[in-house]
Protein backbone atom coordinates (compact mmCIF):
# COMPACT_ATOMS: atom_id res chain seq x y z
CA UNK A 1 0.00 0.00 0.00
CA UNK A 2 1.21 3.29 -0.63
CA UNK A 3 0.89 6.06 2.05
CA UNK A 4 -0.88 9.32 0.93
CA UNK A 5 -1.14 10.67 4.51
CA UNK A 6 0.99 10.47 7.92
CA UNK A 7 -0.14 11.56 11.45
CA UNK A 8 2.64 11.69 13.56
CA UNK A 9 1.45 11.00 17.09
CA UNK A 10 4.64 13.37 18.97
CA UNK A 11 5.41 16.65 19.08
CA UNK A 12 8.23 19.21 19.07
CA UNK A 13 11.40 18.18 16.96
CA UNK A 14 10.87 14.73 16.00
CA UNK A 15 7.44 15.83 14.98
CA UNK A 16 8.84 18.48 12.13
CA UNK A 17 11.84 15.69 11.68
CA UNK A 18 9.02 13.11 10.59
CA UNK A 19 6.57 15.27 8.42
CA UNK A 20 9.62 16.99 6.29
CA UNK A 21 10.91 13.66 5.35
CA UNK A 22 7.09 12.54 4.59
CA UNK A 23 6.89 16.42 2.80
CA UNK A 24 10.26 14.99 0.64
CA UNK A 25 8.46 11.99 -0.32
CA UNK A 26 5.05 13.83 -1.79
CA UNK A 27 3.00 12.86 1.55
CA UNK A 28 0.62 14.76 3.56
CA UNK A 29 0.90 15.12 7.13
CA UNK A 30 -1.37 15.41 9.98
CA UNK A 31 -0.50 17.13 13.29
CA UNK A 32 -2.12 16.48 17.12
CA UNK A 33 -1.67 19.04 19.70
CA UNK A 34 -1.98 19.46 22.96
CA UNK A 35 -3.70 23.17 23.99
CA UNK A 36 0.42 23.95 25.09
CA UNK A 37 1.36 23.58 21.98
CA UNK A 38 -1.34 25.06 19.60
CA UNK A 39 1.26 27.60 18.35
CA UNK A 40 4.05 24.85 17.83
CA UNK A 41 6.01 25.01 15.00
CA UNK A 42 5.22 21.11 14.12
CA UNK A 43 0.97 22.39 14.48
CA UNK A 44 2.03 25.26 11.88
CA UNK A 45 3.99 23.02 9.21
CA UNK A 46 1.32 20.64 8.86
CA UNK A 47 -1.23 19.84 6.63
CA UNK A 48 -4.04 19.79 8.99
CA UNK A 49 -3.65 19.45 12.86
CA UNK A 50 -6.15 18.71 15.30
CA UNK A 51 -6.14 19.47 19.02
CA UNK A 52 -6.45 16.24 20.91
CA UNK A 53 -6.90 17.86 24.86
CA UNK A 54 -5.32 19.78 27.96
CA UNK A 55 -1.92 20.06 27.83
CA UNK A 56 -1.18 17.18 30.30
CA UNK A 57 0.24 14.29 28.06
CA UNK A 58 -2.00 12.02 30.24
CA UNK A 59 -5.31 13.74 28.47
CA UNK A 60 -3.52 14.50 24.86
CA UNK A 61 -0.21 13.00 23.60
CA UNK A 62 -0.96 9.55 24.90
CA UNK A 63 -4.56 9.28 24.15
CA UNK A 64 -4.29 6.86 21.81
CA UNK A 65 -8.20 6.37 21.30
CA UNK A 66 -8.48 10.14 20.38
CA UNK A 67 -5.51 9.87 17.87
CA UNK A 68 -7.06 6.85 15.93
CA UNK A 69 -10.67 8.66 15.81
CA UNK A 70 -8.68 11.65 14.23
CA UNK A 71 -7.12 9.42 11.65
CA UNK A 72 -10.38 7.65 10.82
CA UNK A 73 -12.11 11.75 10.41
CA UNK A 74 -9.16 12.60 8.28
CA UNK A 75 -8.48 9.65 6.33
CA UNK A 76 -5.14 8.77 7.28
CA UNK A 77 -3.03 6.31 6.19
CA UNK A 78 -0.31 5.62 8.83
CA UNK A 79 0.76 6.67 12.39
CA UNK A 80 4.32 7.44 13.07
CA UNK A 81 5.17 7.72 16.87
CA UNK A 82 8.20 9.36 16.83
CA UNK A 83 9.68 8.63 20.07
CA UNK A 84 8.68 8.39 23.18
CA UNK A 85 4.47 9.32 24.64
CA UNK A 86 3.42 6.02 22.52
CA UNK A 87 5.96 4.84 20.36
CA UNK A 88 6.71 1.28 22.22
CA UNK A 89 3.34 0.81 23.56
CA UNK A 90 2.28 -2.14 22.41
CA UNK A 91 -1.49 -2.06 22.85
CA UNK A 92 -1.68 1.11 20.29
CA UNK A 93 0.36 -0.50 17.90
CA UNK A 94 -2.02 -2.84 18.12
CA UNK A 95 -5.19 -0.66 18.30
CA UNK A 96 -3.62 1.49 15.02
CA UNK A 97 -3.52 -2.05 13.03
CA UNK A 98 -6.94 -3.20 14.50
CA UNK A 99 -8.25 0.31 13.25
CA UNK A 100 -7.06 -0.35 9.68
CA UNK A 101 -4.08 2.06 10.11
CA UNK A 102 -0.48 1.43 9.20
CA UNK A 103 1.76 2.24 12.42
CA UNK A 104 5.63 2.81 11.02
CA UNK A 105 7.40 0.89 13.54
CA UNK A 106 7.71 -3.03 14.43
CA UNK A 107 4.99 -5.18 15.01
CA UNK A 108 3.04 -5.20 18.42
CA UNK A 109 4.42 -8.45 19.23
CA UNK A 110 8.41 -7.00 18.46
CA UNK A 111 7.48 -4.07 20.85
CA UNK A 112 6.01 -6.29 23.45
CA UNK A 113 8.95 -9.06 23.81
CA UNK A 114 11.60 -6.06 23.41
CA UNK A 115 9.97 -3.88 26.00
CA UNK A 116 10.18 -6.29 28.96
CA UNK A 117 13.93 -6.65 29.42
CA UNK A 118 13.78 -10.50 31.05
CA UNK A 119 11.60 -11.08 27.98
CA UNK A 120 14.04 -10.00 25.19
CA UNK A 121 16.93 -11.49 27.25
CA UNK A 122 15.20 -14.54 26.73
CA UNK A 123 14.43 -14.05 22.95
CA UNK A 124 18.25 -13.85 22.24
CA UNK A 125 19.42 -16.31 24.34
CA UNK A 126 19.09 -18.39 21.45
CA UNK A 127 21.51 -16.39 19.20
CA UNK A 128 24.55 -16.74 21.51
CA UNK A 129 24.49 -13.34 22.45
CA UNK A 130 26.98 -11.77 25.09
CA UNK A 131 25.28 -11.16 28.51
CA UNK A 132 26.16 -9.44 31.47
CA UNK A 133 25.80 -12.17 34.63
CA UNK A 134 22.68 -11.85 36.37
CA UNK A 135 19.50 -13.22 37.47
CA UNK A 136 17.39 -14.85 34.35
CA UNK A 137 13.63 -13.99 35.55
CA UNK A 138 12.31 -11.26 38.12
CA UNK A 139 13.76 -11.23 41.97
CA UNK A 140 11.18 -11.30 44.68
CA UNK A 141 12.47 -12.76 47.20
CA UNK A 142 14.94 -10.91 49.44
CA UNK A 143 17.10 -13.21 50.76
CA UNK A 144 17.14 -15.52 47.05
CA UNK A 145 18.60 -12.36 46.38
CA UNK A 146 21.23 -11.62 48.31
CA UNK A 147 22.66 -15.20 47.58
CA UNK A 148 22.45 -14.88 43.99
CA UNK A 149 24.38 -11.36 44.51
CA UNK A 150 27.18 -12.95 46.39
CA UNK A 151 27.36 -15.27 43.69
CA UNK A 152 28.09 -12.83 40.91
CA UNK A 153 29.83 -10.38 43.43
CA UNK A 154 29.55 -7.17 44.20
CA UNK A 155 28.97 -4.43 42.85
CA UNK A 156 25.63 -5.35 41.33
CA UNK A 157 23.11 -3.46 39.33
CA UNK A 158 18.73 -3.57 40.41
CA UNK A 159 16.85 -2.55 37.65
CA UNK A 160 13.26 -2.93 36.92
CA UNK A 161 12.00 -4.99 34.32
CA UNK A 162 9.66 -3.02 32.51
CA UNK A 163 10.74 0.45 31.54
CA UNK A 164 13.88 2.65 31.55
CA UNK A 165 15.61 5.93 31.66
CA UNK A 166 17.00 5.06 34.54
CA UNK A 167 14.02 4.23 36.56
CA UNK A 168 13.86 1.14 39.38
CA UNK A 169 17.74 1.43 38.83
CA UNK A 170 19.76 1.09 41.52
CA UNK A 171 23.82 0.18 42.19
CA UNK A 172 24.83 -1.82 45.04
CA UNK A 173 28.56 -1.80 45.97
CA UNK A 174 28.27 -3.55 49.49
CA UNK A 175 25.82 -6.32 50.93
CA UNK A 176 24.92 -4.41 53.43
CA UNK A 177 23.33 -1.61 51.26
CA UNK A 178 21.16 -4.32 49.39
CA UNK A 179 17.77 -4.52 50.98
CA UNK A 180 17.15 -1.02 50.82
CA UNK A 181 18.30 -0.37 47.55
CA UNK A 182 16.30 -3.27 46.36
CA UNK A 183 13.27 -2.05 48.30
CA UNK A 184 13.56 1.51 46.96
CA UNK A 185 13.87 -0.07 43.45
CA UNK A 186 11.14 -2.18 43.33
CA UNK A 187 8.75 1.39 44.68
CA UNK A 188 10.30 3.03 41.86
CA UNK A 189 9.56 0.72 39.55
CA UNK A 190 5.79 0.20 40.31
CA UNK A 191 5.44 3.77 40.50
CA UNK A 192 6.70 4.41 36.76
CA UNK A 193 5.75 1.49 34.96
CA UNK A 194 3.06 0.16 37.32
CA UNK A 195 5.29 -3.05 37.77
CA UNK A 196 7.45 -3.61 40.40
CA UNK A 197 9.17 -6.49 38.75
CA UNK A 198 12.98 -6.05 38.83
CA UNK A 199 15.93 -8.23 37.80
CA UNK A 200 19.78 -8.35 38.93
CA UNK A 201 23.10 -8.15 36.84
CA UNK A 202 27.04 -7.74 37.71
CA UNK A 203 27.50 -3.85 37.60
CA UNK A 204 30.04 -2.93 34.91
CA UNK A 205 32.79 -0.78 36.18
CA UNK A 206 33.83 2.11 34.19
CA UNK A 207 31.29 1.13 31.19
CA UNK A 208 30.80 2.79 27.78
CA UNK A 209 27.10 3.02 26.70
CA UNK A 210 27.23 1.68 22.80
CA UNK A 211 24.12 1.11 20.64
CA UNK A 212 23.61 -0.04 16.60
CA UNK A 213 21.49 1.15 14.67
CA UNK A 214 20.01 -1.52 12.51
CA UNK A 215 16.94 -1.55 9.70
CA UNK A 216 14.66 -4.34 9.13
CA UNK A 217 12.22 -4.95 6.17
CA UNK A 218 8.55 -7.06 6.30
CA UNK A 219 10.52 -9.68 4.26
CA UNK A 220 13.41 -10.56 6.50
CA UNK A 221 16.28 -8.88 5.00
CA UNK A 222 17.88 -6.85 8.45
CA UNK A 223 21.32 -4.59 8.42
CA UNK A 224 22.80 -2.30 11.29
CA UNK A 225 24.20 1.25 10.60
CA UNK A 226 27.09 1.04 12.61
CA UNK A 227 27.08 2.14 16.25
CA UNK A 228 26.91 5.38 18.39
CA UNK A 229 28.58 6.13 21.69
CA UNK A 230 26.17 7.85 24.22
CA UNK A 231 28.66 7.20 27.51
CA UNK A 232 27.70 10.72 28.32
CA UNK A 233 24.81 11.02 30.88
CA UNK A 234 23.01 12.49 33.31
CA UNK A 235 20.72 10.84 35.22
CA UNK A 236 20.75 7.98 33.10
CA UNK A 237 20.24 9.72 30.24
CA UNK A 238 21.98 10.83 27.46
CA UNK A 239 23.17 14.16 26.53
CA UNK A 240 26.19 13.60 24.02
CA UNK A 241 26.62 11.11 21.57
CA UNK A 242 28.79 10.78 18.27
CA UNK A 243 29.00 8.53 15.82
CA UNK A 244 31.15 6.29 14.96
CA UNK A 245 32.69 5.64 18.43
CA UNK A 246 36.48 6.62 18.45
CA UNK A 247 37.55 3.31 20.44
CA UNK A 248 35.86 0.36 18.54
CA UNK A 249 38.21 -1.30 16.93
CA UNK A 250 37.08 -3.07 13.39
CA UNK A 251 36.65 -6.45 14.38
CA UNK A 252 34.53 -5.41 17.67
CA UNK A 253 32.65 -3.26 15.53
CA UNK A 254 31.66 -6.28 13.14
CA UNK A 255 30.95 -8.69 16.15
CA UNK A 256 28.50 -5.95 17.63
CA UNK A 257 26.86 -5.04 14.36
CA UNK A 258 26.28 -8.52 13.81
CA UNK A 259 25.13 -9.57 17.28
CA UNK A 260 22.97 -6.39 16.80
CA UNK A 261 21.19 -8.15 13.76
CA UNK A 262 20.91 -11.30 15.57
CA UNK A 263 18.39 -9.32 18.37
CA UNK A 264 16.43 -7.87 15.49
CA UNK A 265 16.20 -11.76 14.23
CA UNK A 266 15.12 -13.25 17.30
CA UNK A 267 11.91 -10.89 17.54
CA UNK A 268 11.20 -10.75 13.82
CA UNK A 269 12.17 -7.02 13.57
CA UNK A 270 11.27 -4.97 10.92
CA UNK A 271 11.52 -1.05 10.97
CA UNK A 272 14.41 1.07 12.39
CA UNK A 273 15.61 -0.01 15.96
CA UNK A 274 18.96 0.22 18.50
CA UNK A 275 20.37 -2.60 19.87
CA UNK A 276 21.73 -1.32 23.09
CA UNK A 277 25.34 -2.57 25.13
CA UNK A 278 27.24 -2.11 27.79
CA UNK A 279 31.40 -2.25 26.79
CA UNK A 280 34.03 -2.50 29.31
CA UNK A 281 37.85 -1.16 29.62
CA UNK A 282 38.86 -4.49 27.75
CA UNK A 283 35.92 -3.56 24.63
CA UNK A 284 33.93 -7.16 25.78
CA UNK A 285 30.68 -5.92 24.98
CA UNK A 286 27.12 -7.36 26.57
CA UNK A 287 23.38 -6.75 25.28
CA UNK A 288 21.69 -4.49 27.34
CA UNK A 289 18.34 -3.66 25.72
CA UNK A 290 16.84 -2.93 22.21
CA UNK A 291 14.56 -0.08 21.86
CA UNK A 292 12.00 -0.44 19.35
CA UNK A 293 11.37 3.09 17.72
CA UNK A 294 13.50 5.68 16.38
CA UNK A 295 15.96 7.03 18.70
CA UNK A 296 16.89 11.07 19.68
CA UNK A 297 20.21 10.69 18.42
CA UNK A 298 19.52 9.02 15.36
CA UNK A 299 20.65 12.03 13.11
CA UNK A 300 24.38 11.09 13.81
CA UNK A 301 23.89 8.00 12.12
CA UNK A 302 22.29 9.62 9.15
CA UNK A 303 25.28 11.98 8.73
CA UNK A 304 27.81 9.13 8.94
CA UNK A 305 25.81 6.93 5.99
CA UNK A 306 23.54 9.20 3.95
CA UNK A 307 20.42 7.32 5.06
CA UNK A 308 17.42 9.07 5.64
CA UNK A 309 15.90 6.73 8.71
CA UNK A 310 12.63 7.86 8.69
CA UNK A 311 12.09 7.95 4.82
CA UNK A 312 13.50 3.95 5.22
CA UNK A 313 10.46 3.50 8.26
CA UNK A 314 8.07 4.63 5.77
CA UNK A 315 9.23 2.46 2.91
CA UNK A 316 9.14 -0.33 5.07
CA UNK A 317 5.84 0.19 6.67
CA UNK A 318 4.73 0.08 3.19
CA UNK A 319 5.82 -3.21 2.54
CA UNK A 320 8.99 -2.20 0.30
CA UNK A 321 12.10 -4.29 0.44
CA UNK A 322 15.31 -2.60 1.48
CA UNK A 323 16.92 -1.33 -1.45
CA UNK A 324 20.31 -0.96 1.36
CA UNK A 325 22.33 -4.22 1.33
CA UNK A 326 25.42 -4.43 4.61
CA UNK A 327 28.00 -3.81 2.20
CA UNK A 328 27.08 -0.98 0.55
CA UNK A 329 27.31 1.09 3.89
CA UNK A 330 30.48 2.52 4.77
CA UNK A 331 31.17 5.20 7.76
CA UNK A 332 31.52 8.57 6.17
CA UNK A 333 33.10 11.25 8.27
CA UNK A 334 32.41 11.50 11.88
CA UNK A 335 29.13 13.31 13.51
CA UNK A 336 28.64 14.43 17.29
CA UNK A 337 25.20 15.37 19.09
CA UNK A 338 24.36 17.65 21.77
CA UNK A 339 20.89 17.29 23.46
CA UNK A 340 20.14 21.48 24.17
CA UNK A 341 17.68 21.09 27.21
CA UNK A 342 16.29 24.07 29.43
CA UNK A 343 18.32 22.86 32.35
CA UNK A 344 20.89 24.38 34.76
CA UNK A 345 23.67 21.73 34.90
CA UNK A 346 24.99 23.76 38.32
CA UNK A 347 21.99 22.74 39.63
CA UNK A 348 22.15 19.13 39.18
CA UNK A 349 20.66 18.99 35.78
CA UNK A 350 17.36 20.61 37.72
CA UNK A 351 14.66 21.96 34.79
CA UNK A 352 14.46 25.74 34.20
CA UNK A 353 11.34 26.23 32.75
CA UNK A 354 10.79 29.82 31.00
CA UNK A 355 10.70 31.74 27.60
CA UNK A 356 13.00 32.36 25.02
CA UNK A 357 13.80 35.57 25.11
CA UNK A 358 16.89 35.19 22.45
CA UNK A 359 16.58 32.36 20.30
CA UNK A 360 19.25 31.86 17.18
CA UNK A 361 20.55 29.18 15.58
CA UNK A 362 24.10 28.42 15.05
CA UNK A 363 24.33 28.34 10.84
CA UNK A 364 27.71 27.23 8.75
CA UNK A 365 29.12 24.12 6.72
CA UNK A 366 28.45 20.79 8.89
CA UNK A 367 25.66 22.53 11.15
CA UNK A 368 22.19 20.63 12.03
CA UNK A 369 19.68 21.85 14.13
CA UNK A 370 16.49 19.68 14.83
CA UNK A 371 14.08 22.17 17.16
CA UNK A 372 10.69 22.91 17.42
CA UNK A 373 11.35 26.31 18.99
CA UNK A 374 11.47 29.56 18.01
CA UNK A 375 12.36 33.17 20.14
CA UNK A 376 9.63 34.41 22.33
CA UNK A 377 8.34 31.11 22.71
CA UNK A 378 7.52 29.20 26.03
CA UNK A 379 9.01 25.89 27.33
CA UNK A 380 5.82 24.10 28.16
CA UNK A 381 6.24 22.93 31.87
CA UNK A 382 4.55 19.52 31.23
CA UNK A 383 7.08 17.98 28.59
CA UNK A 384 10.95 16.70 28.43
CA UNK A 385 12.73 20.31 28.48
CA UNK A 386 14.87 19.74 25.14
CA UNK A 387 14.83 22.61 23.58
CA UNK A 388 16.78 21.32 20.57
CA UNK A 389 19.22 19.01 19.17
CA UNK A 390 22.43 20.65 17.69
CA UNK A 391 24.01 17.74 15.05
CA UNK A 392 27.55 19.00 13.68
CA UNK A 393 29.47 16.95 10.74
CA UNK A 394 33.13 16.68 9.54
CA UNK A 395 35.10 14.50 7.85
CA UNK A 396 37.19 13.25 10.89
CA UNK A 397 36.33 13.98 14.98
CA UNK A 398 38.59 16.78 14.95
CA UNK A 399 36.23 18.67 12.55
CA UNK A 400 33.00 17.79 13.89
CA UNK A 401 34.32 18.47 17.33
CA UNK A 402 35.70 22.14 16.17
CA UNK A 403 31.99 22.70 14.73
CA UNK A 404 30.74 22.04 17.53
CA UNK A 405 32.38 23.90 19.64
CA UNK A 406 32.07 26.60 17.12
CA UNK A 407 28.23 26.39 16.67
CA UNK A 408 27.63 26.37 20.94
CA UNK A 409 29.78 29.53 20.61
CA UNK A 410 27.23 31.14 18.38
CA UNK A 411 23.81 29.49 19.64
CA UNK A 412 22.00 32.04 21.45
CA UNK A 413 19.60 31.86 24.02
CA UNK A 414 18.32 33.61 27.13
CA UNK A 415 15.48 33.46 29.12
CA UNK A 416 15.64 30.07 30.66
CA UNK A 417 19.59 27.56 32.02
CA UNK A 418 20.55 25.21 29.14
CA UNK A 419 23.05 22.62 28.80
CA UNK A 420 24.83 24.59 26.29
CA UNK A 421 28.03 25.53 28.60
CA UNK A 422 28.30 22.08 30.12
CA UNK A 423 28.52 20.28 26.58
CA UNK A 424 31.11 23.18 25.86
CA UNK A 425 33.27 21.58 28.58
CA UNK A 426 32.57 18.53 27.44
CA UNK A 427 33.90 19.32 24.15
CA UNK A 428 37.22 20.76 25.68
CA UNK A 429 38.14 17.45 28.40
CA UNK A 430 41.18 15.40 27.79
CA UNK A 431 38.55 12.79 28.77
CA UNK A 432 36.30 13.27 26.00
CA UNK A 433 38.69 14.25 23.04
CA UNK A 434 40.98 10.86 23.78
CA UNK A 435 37.98 8.88 23.44
CA UNK A 436 38.86 7.18 27.42
CA UNK A 437 34.87 8.49 28.99
CA UNK A 438 32.67 6.60 30.67
CA UNK A 439 29.09 6.47 31.86
CA UNK A 440 30.81 8.22 35.09
CA UNK A 441 31.84 11.40 32.95
CA UNK A 442 29.60 13.92 35.10
CA UNK A 443 30.30 13.08 38.45
CA UNK A 444 33.87 11.96 37.33
CA UNK A 445 34.67 15.39 35.64
CA UNK A 446 31.95 17.77 35.68
CA UNK A 447 32.07 20.74 38.90
CA UNK A 448 29.36 23.65 37.94
CA UNK A 449 32.14 25.87 39.04
CA UNK A 450 33.36 24.86 35.53
CA UNK A 451 30.61 26.78 34.06
CA UNK A 452 31.96 30.06 34.78
CA UNK A 453 34.65 29.89 32.26
CA UNK A 454 32.34 29.35 29.80
CA UNK A 455 29.93 32.31 30.43
CA UNK A 456 29.03 34.69 27.37
CA UNK A 457 31.35 37.63 27.47
CA UNK A 458 29.89 41.29 27.79
CA UNK A 459 30.19 41.90 23.86
CA UNK A 460 28.68 38.48 23.48
CA UNK A 461 25.53 39.30 26.13
CA UNK A 462 25.40 42.66 24.25
CA UNK A 463 25.15 41.35 20.85
CA UNK A 464 22.46 39.22 21.54
CA UNK A 465 20.49 41.63 23.15
CA UNK A 466 20.75 44.06 19.68
CA UNK A 467 19.61 40.56 17.99
CA UNK A 468 16.52 40.07 20.19
CA UNK A 469 15.61 43.81 19.77
CA UNK A 470 15.79 43.92 15.97
CA UNK A 471 13.77 40.46 15.98
CA UNK A 472 11.23 42.36 18.26
CA UNK A 473 10.84 45.06 15.53
CA UNK A 474 10.60 42.48 13.44
CA UNK A 475 7.82 40.48 14.72
CA UNK A 476 6.12 44.07 15.47
CA UNK A 477 6.29 45.09 11.78
CA UNK A 478 4.83 41.79 10.77
CA UNK A 479 2.03 41.71 13.26
CA UNK A 480 0.05 44.04 11.40
CA UNK A 481 0.98 41.99 8.13
CA UNK A 482 0.07 38.52 9.48
CA UNK A 483 -3.68 40.69 10.91
CA UNK A 484 -4.55 41.76 7.29
CA UNK A 485 -3.53 37.60 5.95
CA UNK A 486 -5.72 36.44 8.68
CA UNK A 487 -8.93 38.55 7.41
CA UNK A 488 -8.67 37.47 4.37
CA UNK A 489 -8.01 33.82 5.93
CA UNK A 490 -4.49 32.15 7.22
CA UNK A 491 -3.09 29.79 5.30
CA UNK A 492 -1.96 27.64 8.35
CA UNK A 493 -5.04 27.69 10.19
CA UNK A 494 -7.00 26.70 7.34
CA UNK A 495 -6.84 23.50 8.32
CA UNK A 496 -6.74 23.82 12.19
CA UNK A 497 -9.17 22.30 14.14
Amino acid sequence: MTIKKILVANRGEIALRVMRSAREMGIRTVAVYSEADRNALHVRYADEAVCIGPPASAQSYLRGDKIIEVCKQLGVDAIHPGYGFLSENAAFAQATADAGIIFIGPSPESIRVMGDKLAAKAAVSAFNIPMVPGTPEAVKDIAEAKEICKTIGYPVLIKASAGGGGKGMRVVEREEEFVEQMQRAVSEAASAFGDGSVFIEKYITSPKHIEIQVLGDQHGHIIHLFERECSIQRRHQKVVEEAPSAVLTPAVREAMGKSAVDVARACSYYGAGTVEFIVDEKLNFYFLEMNTRLQVEHPVSELITGVDLVKEQIKIAQGEKLAIRQEDLKILGHAVEIRVYAEDPANNFLPDIGRLQTYVRPQGPGVRVDDGFEQGMDIPIYYDPMIAKLITFGKDRTEAIGRMRRAIDEYQISGVTTTLGFCRIVMDHEAFLSGRFYTDFVSKYFTPAQLNQHLPQESEVAAALVAYLLSQQQTNASSGKAAQQSASGSKWRKNRQ
